[in-house]
């Protein structure tokens, strides 16, 4: 009978219930890009595109010490740890234990016999084994979900590394091109008080009127008020990229960020996907991430499902017991013990199956959170290939228009030299081309940084 016994455990711990198949959603997905041109980021340090030492710096710092990278990182120390106690749960639990009591009996009860010791002593020492036959599923099924989470938080975080290096490029070249505009107004305010110098000794010479020389005052105090908020921009554009990087609270009080100077920069060539077929994209961290979450509510509909079967545990126990210490090691203290034991849920007041529910509910939640995952993804690649181009025809337009107006200012100030022209026709040109020339700038910034969306888009 026995032996009969042991046989049917050994094959009910062999076979298991036919798990249902999670399928990930049908998805209907371009063939390819349309736009075709020269890929970069081979091995994923995309920013390299850029030729800019001191940005490869500042990225290489931001993924050594950024606040939220770290963060990530300890997520996926916590999952790892996690999906190591699911995968204990498949080996027995065997444990040490000892004890040492001392008590007294009533001689008042049914049980007390006269001559029995009413005080003794009693002296234990065990290794206990105790081992879960997981015939149902429960702990493959919790193993799988705690494995596909590990998974999730892995992806999370290079979605973290990601972002946080395109956000290093993007606040990078937004303070290189606040320092662009800041030296421009600079050299714009000195233009208009060296004009407006000598024309103050026109007007004390009587050769300008007063509405003159006080129209060039008024444009001299108007460019000279541009200046404080673009520097303060640059500012808090410099701290935010020390707080970026990970620096620490006195070096972002004090420090700086140590960036190129070059100025009258021309934009890269287009950065975009060769022939690259569209299945890529389902790489992108983000949308591993997506699917891992699904997988795992998956596994967790199955834990689930496993709860309403019976549980069936076998145990064990050998060691040794003794009224007193100096015979509890003796071959007659000798103890052990053999059981199993079989738990079949009756009746739980709706827990197991409100538990079930809801699993299933988390399950078709993490299906469509997938799939607004990937049509994100696909939105976010479109529009950054749009922007991008956008952006390059932008910057090609406002250098047009700023070699066209400073043409046009040379000729007014010529003009108005000769007296043809009024001095407000000089003051428009000059203001048109601080214009232009500031709206340049932007639109080589927005360029640069619509690559870095391009490559987070794209997945790294």
């Amino acid at each position: 009978m026995k032996r009969s016994l042991l046989v049917a455990f050994i094959l009910l711990a062999g076979c298991s219930l036919e798990q249902p198949k999670h399928d990930l959603p049908a998805l209907e997905l371009p063939q390819a890009w349309k736009d075709s041109a020269p890929l970069y980021a081979e091995d994923g340090r995309w920013w390299r595109i850029y030729g800019d030492p001191q940005l490869d710096a500042l990225v290489d710092e931001a993924l050594a010490h950024n606040a939220d990278l770290a963060i990530a990182v300890a997520r996926v120390d916590e999952s790892r740890a996690l999906s190591r106690e699911a995968e204990a749960l498949f080996w027995p639990s065997v444990d040490a234990r000892a004890a040492a009591s001392r008590q007294q009996i009533s001689q008042r009860t049914a049980t007390f016999f006269p001559g029995v010791p009413t005080r003794y002593n009693d002296y234990r020492a065990t290794l206990n084994v105790s081992y879960e036959v997981d015939i149902f599923g429960r702990l493959r099924a919790g193993a799988r979900a705690a494995k596909a989470e590990l998974q999730a938080d892995e992806a999370a975080r290079d979605a973290v590394r990601l972002a946080v290096a395109a956000q290093v490029a993007q606040s990078y070249f937004g303070l290189r091109a606040l320092d662009e505009r800041v030296e421009l107004t600079r050299q714009t305010v000195q233009l208009r008080e060296d004009a407006l110098g000598l024309q103050k000794k026109r007007f004390d010479g009587g050769v300008i009127s007063e509405f003159e020389y006080r129209q060039l005052e008024a444009e001299a105090a108007g460019v000279r008020a541009q200046l404080p908020p673009l520097e303060a921009a640059r500012e808090a554009q410099e701290a935010a990229l020390l707080a970026l990087i990970g620096k620490n609270p006195r070096e972002i009080f004090e420090g700086a960020v140590s960036r190129k100077t070059a100025y009258n920069e021309a934009p890269s060539a287009p950065v975009l996907p060769s022939g690259v077929p569209s299945e890529l994209l389902l790489r992108r961290a983000d949308l591993v991430e997506a699917e891992r979450v699904l997988a795992a509510s998956d596994a967790r509909v199955d834990a689930a499902r496993a709860d309403l079967f019976p549980s069936i545990t076998l145990t064990g126990a050998y060691g040794v017991a003794s009224s007193s210490l100096s015979n509890l090691f003796t071959g007659p203290a000798g103890i052990w013990a053999l059981g199993a034991g079989l738990v079949q849920p009756i009746f739980q007041g709706g827990r197991l199956l409100a538990r079930s529910e809801a699993a299933q509910a988390r399950q078709r939640q993490a299906v469509a959170q997938y799939q607004r995952a990937i049509q994100n993804a696909f939105s976010e690649v479109r529009s950054a290939l749009i922007v991008q181009t956008r952006a390059r025809e932008a910057y090609e337009a406002q250098s047009t228009r700023a070699e066209a107006l400073a043409t046009t200012a040379r000729l007014a100030r010529l003009r108005y030299v000769n007296g043809v022209a009024s001095q407000l026709d000089v003051l428009d040109a000059e203001r048109g081309l601080l214009d232009a020339r500031s709206a340049r700038i932007e639109a080589l910034r927005a360029h640069r940084a619509a690559i870095a969306d391009l490559f987070r888009a794209l997945g790294g």
